[in-house]
């Protein structure tokens, strides 16, 4: 079979940014095997350290060990199989179709070359054919290919999945000892919660209409979250999808944008309540502001994934007759996104009225101070009247949006 360079496939690129490309998928790959059998080793470590010492310790050998390890291993890994990195981005590392004594021999002469040309980088920075192929690969007789299904004749190559199972199966494993996961005390435990669960199921009806008035504090603080991020959220859904922003430029404010959307996002909104209350002193406004800010950051990225989806035809026909780009947006755009829009600012609102009764530990006036208030002294029984009037809210708010996502299909 005429098998082609990976790198060769960029015909119209000059050879210098061939030769980039490769260097970049070359150093990705081996980046990511490294991580990965880092981070298999340290499981490991880890595991054994508890099943055998009881000791919560990642380290069963010297770091400087570990490392030397785990990079003589990707290289080993690459040489005779196809890794995670090399899955991940597409290659493999192909000889031919000689007699398998033959092949393994030229693999394992590619590992002893690698060690010395591909640690340190020499033989993918002066790699010649264009940057198609590192000097370690050029000496034994093998170049990086675009991989291909593997034959049953050659299960190694999918040691990838198999890799992936184990490290998969091993996390599990380490998290269940590190949080000490005691079955026993689970499945003979519950009959020290009885109290509790009777003083929850006969809730206190006095406090009813104090846990209502909150109630509505925390569905309107939701409601105007929601309703102000929308007006945010919606234009930089546009400088957030990629297939909307081309040129060096929209590709630095879709980059801005994405990442200052994702920190935002990664910090909780009880984080940003005590920022606000901060900021503009206590009461039901800062819990508007924190959910606002966490909402339009969950909004934006939902609305431009669904803008990287919609069907490109009837954009390039509109604009094809020439129309401007406000017109292609209106007729072009428009259409396939609002009922997804739509759809999505609903959930949202769902999910702040959630959050509401969350913010109300930092002292936001919404029904979740209550419930706070009541657990912390032990009143289990206006403890069960507050989470009566949240799960009545809850269900309904998941009722209503149910039905109005349907109708929106």
């Amino acid at each position: 079979m005429d098998e082609k360079y990976y790198a060769g496939f960029m015909t119209s690129k000059p050879d210098w940014m061939k030769g980039l490309k490769f260097i970049r998928r070359r150093i990705l790959a081996f980046t990511t095997d490294f991580v990965f059998l880092a981070y298999t080793w340290t499981i490991f470590s880890f595991i054994v350290n508890m099943l055998a010492y009881q000791t919560k310790s990642f380290v069963i050998l010297p770091w400087w060990v570990m490392l030397i390890a785990t990079v003589e291993i990707a290289g080993l890994w690459e040489s005779f199989g196809i890794s995670v990195g090399m899955r991940l981005l597409g290659v493999q590392v192909s000889g031919g179709e000689e007699k398998p004594m033959l092949r393994l021999g030229r693999r394992f002469l590619r590992f002893i070359l690698w060690n010395i040309s591909g640690i340190p980088l020499f033989g993918l920075i002066f790699a010649t054919d264009q940057g198609k192929r590192a000097l370690h690969d050029r000496l034994s007789g093998l170049s990086v290919v675009k991989a291909e299904p593997a034959t049953s004749r050659r299960r190694y190559t999918e040691s990838w999945a198999l890799a992936s199972f184990g490290i998969v199966l091993s996390t599990i494993i380490a998290a269940a000892l590190f949080t000490k996961v005691d079955m026993r005390a689970f499945f003979t435990g519950a009959p020290k919660t009885g109290r509790i669960w009777a003083a929850l199921l006969t809730p206190d009806w006095s406090v009813f209409l104090k846990g209502f008035r909150y109630l509505i504090t925390t569905i309107f603080t939701a409601c105007l979250a929601t309703a102000f991020a929308i007006v945010f959220a919606a234009p930089l859904s546009f400088l957030a999808a990629r297939n909307l922003t081309h040129g060096i430029i929209g590709r630095i404010v879709y980059t801005i944008v994405r990442a200052t959307m994702s920190i935002i996002r990664s910090i909780e909104p009880i984080i940003w309540g005590i920022i606000f209350i901060v900021w503009v002193k206590v009461g039901a406004f800062p819990g508007v502001l924190a959910l606002f800010v966490h909402s339009v950051a969950d909004l934006t990225k939902l609305y431009s994934e669904r803008l990287e989806s919609i069907d490109p035809g009837p954009v390039e026909a509109i604009r094809a007759t020439g129309a401007r780009t406000a017109h292609v947006i209106l007729y072009g755009i428009v259409p396939q996104i609002i009922n997804p829009y739509l759809s999505f600012t609903i959930y949202r609102w769902d999910i702040n009225v959630r959050m509401a009764t969350v913010i109300g530990l930092i002292g936001v006036p919404v029904i979740g101070q209550l419930l706070y208030q009541y657990t912390q002294l032990y009143k289990f029984h206006m403890v069960g009247m507050m989470m009566l009037l949240i799960l009545a809210t809850v269900w309904s708010l998941d009722y209503l949006s149910a039905r109005l996502r349907a109708r929106l299909k």
